[in-house]
């Protein structure tokens, strides 16, 4: 649906939802909490409002497993971000959204960091796991 001038989406009527009984499915599982948990930005400019959400959002953790996985979630999207050269061009998701939700779905790869493997070849198991697509 995109957003106003002021960065805002257009059915939002008085600081609510004005059809939040019949939002379409991308409002219903839209989650801003992805930027706040992947450190991926939220361009303030263009989302004042989403860019405020995500900055007041602080993470606890029930356990120290628990962050753990949030660490390998942060460095999964680090790696997107440094290394897309690594990835053919058009298979990784340009929108940050999109960006933070293949994050998640990769971050098993980055929870062991025992485990030592080249940029290379952590891009290469991304893309045969099928996971660096748009498509997706």
């Amino acid at each position: 649906m995109g957003y106003n001038d002021q960065g805002h989406c257009p059915m939002l009527v008085d600081n609510k939802c004005s059809i939040y009984e019949d939002r379409p499915r991308t409002c219903r599982s839209y989650d801003c909490r992805v930027f706040a948990a992947t450190g991926i930005p939220v361009d303030p400019q263009a989302q004042p409002d989403i860019a405020q959400r995500v900055r007041a959002w602080a993470f606890q953790y029930e356990s120290e497993e628990s962050r753990d996985e949030h660490r390998a979630v942060k460095a999964a999207a680090a790696f997107l971000q440094k290394n897309s050269d690594l990835f053919p061009q058009g298979t990784l998701p340009t929108q940050p959204a999109q960006l933070a939700a293949l994050a998640l779905r990769i971050y098993r790869l980055f929870s062991d960091p025992a485990a030592k493997s080249s940029d290379a070849a952590i891009a290469q198991a991304i893309m045969a796991a099928g996971i660096g697509s748009t498509s997706r």
